[in-house]
């Protein structure tokens, strides 16, 4: 086999690969332009334990426990819990000044995920049992009728269930808006479009709630990758356990504004999603083959999405060398309508920023703020490349803190 059929025969599977993965994700996308179920309103029964893994976090931790304080949610039918983990500031200080609990990690922890797996097997022994748990990072706000509507997802039968992700700082810089939008996406393209179509959504690393019979079934919090909201989906698709999405419960996360700040989040992010494909792609796998089920597959394909731009760079650069070479090479399809939209440079620019205007419309965010990363999303989803190409290289990644600029209250988002 020649060199140049070696490089021809790569873009034909490169493009045949991508073109199934664009077409399932856009017919699922597809549904998200439908209305999801309204839950019942339910009275207030539900008891929680609200949980706050907390690493130096003093100059943003207060302003999260004071918003869960105004949730409009009995009092004495939830209790707030920081747990604070190698902190070198006043966290702990600052938490106890603002009236919340605090749970002294007494265990060496490294990651979210051992901390959450030492906070379930310690609340686990309180007198008066939780009905479940919601888990919130330092730096986010939550609103005010959260709980009231977990309670109401609880009441109907959810086990699981992820929040809206918000954003507190989308106009802060066009790294920061393109993160707003990217979670904005999350919420209407995956959750939104699964939730219409009966699937699960996915834990998108705060702002989710967790039965307490989940975790005392699956043996307590047992992640061991880099990103535990994924794993812990994925776990809960091998369990049978739907992810319930529900959009009024919403929250907001402060984003990163520098681009070494985002790169070093995403860098995690990749990890460990490679980690997570890695360890469940089999099980999946065989699930979906003995179940039946469409569920394993699709977590599993936001699982290899990290590989899947890969292959598209290495499809991308095989047109090139081609392409220099004044060689004739076939896609899949063999159309130039396929060649202009996704490999030309003027489509791979045009997608993405259509798709982004469009979730920035139906999500009813402000165009004027949100168009730096309207504009620059191209950049922000290229810029993931080199990232996954470095994850393949690099066994261990490490966490890096995001350092908070300044404190915004729920006050402030809500005048905004």
């Amino acid at each position: 086999m020649t060199f140049i059929h070696i490089v021809t025969t790569v873009i034909w599977l490169s493009s045949f690969i991508l073109i199934m993965y664009l077409l399932y994700n856009a017919v699922v996308s597809a549904f998200s332009l439908r209305r999801t179920f309204q839950l019942p309103s339910h009275t207030p029964e539900k008891r929680f334990a609200v949980l706050i893994p907390a690493r130096n976090e003093a100059k943003v931790i207060g302003n999260l426990i004071n918003s869960l304080k105004r949730q409009n949610y009995p009092k004495h039918l939830y209790k707030i819990i920081v747990i604070p983990n190698n902190c070198t500031d006043e966290t702990k200080k600052v938490a106890l000044e603002n009236g919340a609990n605090v749970m002294d990690c007494t265990e060496r922890v490294a990651t979210k995920g051992e901390v959450l797996s030492f906070a379930f097997k310690t609340i686990a022994k309180e007198a008066e049992p939780f009905d479940a748990c919601c888990i919130f990072d330092a730096d986010n706000l939550v609103g005010s009728n959260f709980l009231e509507e977990m309670n109401n997802a609880l009441c109907s039968g959810a086990k699981v269930a992820q929040g809206y992700r918000d954003s507190k700082n989308p106009g802060d810089s066009w790294i920061a808006s393109c993160h707003s939008i990217y979670y904005y996406s999350v919420n209407r393209l995956y959750n939104h479009a699964r939730s219409v179509l009966g699937l699960s959504a996915v834990i998108n690393g705060t702002g989710f709630m967790v039965h307490m019979d989940v975790i005392n079934g699956l043996g307590g919090w047992n992640t061991v990758t880099m990103t535990e909201d994924l794993e812990f989906s994925t776990i809960c698709t091998l369990n049978d356990i739907r992810v319930h999405w529900i959009p009024k419960a919403r929250f907001y996360d402060e984003q990163p504004i520098t681009f070494q700040q985002s790169w070093m989040q995403r860098l995690r992010w990749s990890k460990g999603a490679m980690q997570c494909s890695s360890n469940y792609a089999g099980k999946l796998l065989t699930k979906a083959i003995k179940g039946g089920t469409i569920q394993p597959v699709d977590i599993l394909s936001l699982l290899i999405a990290p590989w899947i731009q890969i292959i598209s760079f290495i499809s991308l650069s095989a047109t090139v060398i081609l392409t220099c070479l004044q060689i004739k090479y076939e896609l899949f399809p063999q159309t130039d309508l396929f060649y202009r939209l996704f490999i030309s440079l003027e489509g791979s620019y045009l997608i993405p920023t259509l798709i982004t205007l469009m979730v920035v419309i139906i999500e009813k965010k402000n165009i004027r703020t949100m168009a730096k990363g309207i504009l620059m999303m191209w950049v922000f989803v290229m810029s993931w490349i080199p990232i996954n190409l470095l994850c393949i290289f690099n066994k261990t990644v490490v966490w890096h803190p995001i350092h908070h600029t300044r404190a915004i209250t729920l006050g402030e988002l809500e005048i905004q």
